[in-house]
């Protein structure tokens, strides 16, 4: 008997752990509008490939509703609260756009380095107000370069692992 009342109070013990533990993580603030969000994420493409992920590293840290992140994923993580993960399928709508094909521009060859001139090169290009975008060598012509200005994910459906680590509360 003796057993038995050891593991029913080991049983016991361990639920009422669990159940402090949920009622802990539901009092914890929720991802809402203003909220700093401490967010670990892994991203595939539609074949399973990881595209970008952040395990093991720095949290990526952002402010929800600052549209700091793509939308559809800030949609996904609303209400969620630490310690969650969940998995998120953001189709491209809600992400980077569909591919645009008059997203093109046509530059000469000069102003780019030598090494770049391969099809498929990423290159940062800036714009005259300072924004930074990673634009795509689409074509190799005599004279000039035609320059895909579409961002290399648009028109992909992306998946998403993410687990929030952290919910600071929007400071009223």
């Amino acid at each position: 008997m003796k057993i038995a009342g050891v593991i029913g109070l080991t049983l016991a013990l361990a639920l009422g752990v669990a159940e402090a533990q949920e009622k802990e993580k539901a009092m914890s603030p929720a991802i809402e509008n203003g909220a700093k969000v401490q967010l670990e994420y892994t991203l595939k493409d539609d074949g399973g490939k990881v595209l970008d992920s952040n395990k093991g590293q720095a949290p990526l840290t952002y402010t929800q509703g600052e549209k700091q992140i793509i939308p559809g994923l800030e949609q996904a993580l609303s209400g969620m609260r630490a310690g969650d993960e969940k998995k998120v399928t953001i189709k491209p709508v809600d992400a980077y756009g569909e591919v645009n094909p008059n997203a093109v521009t046509e530059v000469p060859k000069e102003m780019l380095p030598p090494d770049a001139l391969k099809v498929g090169t990423e290159l940062v290009a800036q714009s005259q107000a300072g924004d930074r975008r990673i634009v795509r060598i689409k074509e190799v012509r005599e004279k000039t370069v035609l320059v895909d200005l579409n961002h290399p994910l648009a028109g992909k459906t992306l998946f998403f692992d993410v687990k929030v680590l952290g919910v600071e509360p929007a400071t009223k």
